[in-house]
């Protein structure tokens, strides 16, 4: 099993490139099958969730060609089959937008019920709520979604609460209804934004993404055509590494992001006494850290504009070595603190109580042996590692993958000491390089 192998105690400096939003790219990458033609689509993440995308898309009949290490060529032509199976569908969270595509492209979806991160109860059904309110009928059957309808009609969906994948299923689904369709209490995330932009390339007409209503006009599907597209930056990727500068008291540059997508992020680092420059001209932000103790502070997670729960345990890491008591709650998901525990091997001082955690600061961490929960408990247990004296282990890196391209070569680049290995090796824990 691979795991890292992390030195911790040096300051990261240097540049850093980020990739394609993993958050779009599930989304797009299903959506391209909705085109009678080909589409190529680049600054595509080199991630475990994109070769699960790519699995299930030729599975079910479409051809995926790689044009090079971040650019793919997606031809629906052969599609034929409206199945997703449980064993491509159990691996990632976003297999469920192949629902919203095929009860489009065919009327007829079948996918098992979609596995990802364990962080806590994420029903479907406000994804059902908005098939439904098309005139689409559900069954489960044996673990699957079995969605069918014999039109489409477009109509006013109000979401129960802001969710990102009910959204865009539902624009995914919507896209060829008969008539408008008006999504209200929609997410406003900017995954939501690039998914919309993608779809009116292809010939869609969608307005409104990026704030809470939403409006679709249906199209024919015969009228979405192919289209050479562009993911935009990876918001959450970009913060990882803005917060590893700071807690590790470096001075990173991190380069081909959107700075406006990074607000909430950039707010509460300086809140605790980072110094955040933005560059909107270069596409870039400057994260210096302080050679004096962070701030305590408060911080609730909010759907977008608000800080982004997928930052949660990043700035949960770093606020263990903050100065004072800090508050940080999770306003989006029922339960996001299994990780607390791992980062309490590493000798954080934290207490959780329902949804909110309470951190009180410690002078240093110190290494111990961790597993990775899933994707973002990852990201945070590397950030302690990199501020944790001595070698700390970190095993089920698969979940890490999943969401960060190449994360120990890229933090290798900034001065990281850090490996990755195939097998349990104390010999190399002990010489890591």
């Amino acid at each position: 099993m691979e795991k890292f192998i992390i030195r911790g105690g040096k300051p990261l400096r240097g540049e850093v490139a980020i990739g394609g939003a993993k958050n779009a790219v599930v989304a797009i990458l299903p959506a391209a099958l909705l085109a009678n033609d080909k589409c190529v689509i680049r600054n595509i993440p080199c991630i475990s969730d994109v070769a699960m995308d790519i699995d299930i898309i030729r599975d079910i009949g479409g051809a995926v060609r790689l044009i090079d290490r971040h650019t793919l060529e997606i031809d629906p032509s052969g599609l034929r089959d409206v199945e997703v199976p449980y064993e491509l569908a159990r691996s990632m969270r976003a297999s469920y937008y192949f629902l919203g595509v095929l009860l489009t492209k065919f009327r007829h979806a079948l996918v098992s019920h979609p596995g990802g991160c364990n962080f806590g109860d994420r029903p479907m059904d406000q994804h059902i709520k908005c098939f439904n309110a098309l005139g689409a009928t559900c069954e489960l059957v044996k673990g699957a979604y079995d969605m069918s309808a014999e039109r489409l009609l477009g109509t006013q969906i109000y979401f129960d609460k802001v969710t990102v994948g009910a959204t865009i299923n539902a624009m995914l689904s919507s896209v060829c209804a008969e008539g408008l369709t008006i999504l209200e209490n929609a997410a406003r995330e900017p995954h939501v934004v690039d998914l919309a932009n993608f779809l009116n390339t292809m010939g869609a007409h969608i307005i409104g993404a990026g704030t809470d209503v939403i409006k679709i006009r249906g199209v024919p599907q015969s009228s979405l055509c192919g289209v050479d597209y562009t993911i935009i930056p990876d918001q959450i990727e970009a913060g990882t590494y803005m917060v590893a500068a700071a807690a590790t008291r470096g001075d990173v540059t991190v380069t081909g992001v959107i700075p406006k997508h990074l607000e909430s992020i950039t707010m509460k680092l300086r809140d605790v006494g980072a110094k955040v420059i933005e560059d909107n001209e270069h596409e870039s932000v400057r994260v210096i850290g302080s050679d004096k103790p962070y701030r305590s502070t408060s911080c609730i997670t909010l759907p977008h504009p608000g800080f982004p729960t997928d930052m949660q345990p990043q700035f949960t890491a770093l606020l263990t070595m903050a100065s004072g008591v800090s508050m940080l709650s999770e306003g989006v998901f029922d339960t996001r603190f299994r990780y607390v525990d791992e980062l309490r091997r590493l000798g954080a001082n934290i207490k959780v109580d329902g949804k909110t955690a309470i951190i009180t600061g410690v002078e240093r961490l110190t290494s111990a042996p961790t597993r990775a929960l899933d994707l973002r408990a990852g990201a945070a247990l590397m950030i302690a590692g990199l501020c944790a004296e001595g070698v700390t282990e970190i095993e089920e890196i698969h979940h890490i993958e999943r969401g960060y391209e190449d994360m120990e070569v890229k933090l290798r680049g900034l001065g990281a000491d850090i490996k990755k290995i195939n097998r349990p090796d104390k010999v190399a824990a002990a010489n890591v390089v």
